[in-house]
């Protein structure tokens, strides 16, 4: 059976058990290190948590289904036989996560949630909860690694050794307080690893499908679930010519780079880019809040999809400060991007800018730009504007 190096003496440490087989075998591999484990489940949404039950038994559990991810999560603390507690942060996550969200949706930008998500939440509201319990550690199923570096005295965010499964994007912005509490015991795995461990110890989850998507979403159409919070402004589809070719339905139910749900698919091109063809696909190119126009174009590499620079806003370094331009700095602006070289152009307070060797494509304001410097993460900004190849429109 293969296990995570044991870290030292025995320690108590609360793991954040969601119902998956990640966190399952991270509770599972601290056990065997020896430390005392302690689950706890942790319910973020609770307007749409309508799954079955004795009370409610023709719902649809279709969407955030919480209640059926408790079940799992008690189902494998019995089967490791450590404690359970169920706690609830719908109200913390509501004022700190989904507030923001309906923000920047409302301002034609698209936030990610679960960065903020983990900034406020995981390693924060449940780190100190978990701190109240007399925890000295907490440790969740992410696929990152923590490295305290004796040479500056700091802890290092790291890749997940699975670069399939690297989720070191999403956690860009814990800080120096919350790594030196933090345990990731299987971004040290492949996710074969963990399922095979997994199967092998008899977790009852252990084939459980891996969660997608933000929780209070589920499996709706986001169109219908963004309409209950943000109302519906239609207005102009335009090509880069300038000609009206269609009607949206409100900028923010839009997003750079979008080729589904446009509703031109089958009008023929007005000036479309050579060689495209006159059926080429649309792509959601730009959004004018001020005549509340989308500007789409034909072509995955049309010119305005692309962009060789960026400013970013609230940033959030890892070690405290920003990092030192470096030929080996490279960035994501979207989850399982490939890492792009790119030098730091200048990094002022809670802004920076950032330049990119090759022009990177839809790269979107609200989304977040995070700086690697080889397996290092080293933090980010949510992206603010691009610099982009091609005039404006």
């Amino acid at each position: 059976m293969m296990t995570v190096p044991a870290s030292g003496k025995k320690q108590r440490i609360v793991v954040g058990l969601s119902g998956g087989v990640d966190s399952a075998v991270t509770a599972y591999l601290l056990q065997q290190q020896g430390h005392e484990v302690v689950g706890i489940f942790m319910k973020n949404w609770e307007d749409d948590d309508r799954a079955a039950d004795a009370d409610n038994p023709g719902a649809d559990p279709g969407y955030c289904t919480s209640n059926i991810d408790f079940v799992d999560a008690a189902a494998v603390a019995d089967v490791l036989g450590i404690e359970i507690e169920h706690v609830n942060f719908a109200a913390d996550y509501k004022d700190r996560v989904f507030a923001e969200f309906v923000r920047e949706y409302q301002a034609g930008r698209t936030p990610n949630p679960d960065i903020l998500c983990n900034a406020e939440i995981k390693f924060k509201a449940f780190l100190d909860h978990a701190l109240r319990l007399g925890a000295e550690k907490i440790a969740t199923g992410h696929y990152a690694r923590v490295r305290h570096n004796p040479a500056t005295g700091l802890h290092e965010l790291l890749k997940g050794l699975d670069p399939s499964k690297d989720q070191s994007y999403f956690l860009h912005r814990l800080n120096q307080a919350q790594l030196s509490k933090t345990l990731f015991p299987v971004g040290e795995l492949h996710k074969t690893e963990v399922r095979r461990i997994a199967d092998e110890i008899g977790l009852p989850n252990a084939k459980k499908k891996d969660s997608t998507g933000i929780c209070f979403i589920g499996e709706r159409p986001f169109r219908e679930f963004l309409n209950r919070y943000i109302a519906m402004a239609p207005g102009p589809i335009k090509n880069p010519k300038g000609q009206t070719i269609g009607e949206h339905v409100g900028l923010s139910f839009y997003t750079l780079g979008q080729r589904q749900g446009l509703g031109i698919g089958g009008l023929k091109a007005r000036g479309a880019q050579k060689g495209g063809g006159e059926h080429a696909p649309w792509f959601v190119a730009r959004k004018d809040l001020d005549t509340n126009t989308l500007w789409v174009v034909q072509g995955h590499d049309h010119p305005w999809l692309l962009s060789h620079a960026l400013s970013a806003l609230d940033a959030s370094w890892v070690a405290g400060v920003a990092p030192t331009p470096s030929p080996t700095l490279a960035a994501k602006t979207r989850y399982r991007q490939s890492d792009s070289p790119c030098s730091l152009a200048a990094a002022h307070g809670a802004a920076f800018t950032q330049r990119f060797v090759q022009p990177q494509w839809a790269v979107t304001p609200g989304q977040s730009a995070v700086l690697y410097d080889g397996e290092v993460c080293l933090g980010g900004g949510v992206i603010e504007r691009t610099l982009a190849f091609g005039a404006a429109a």
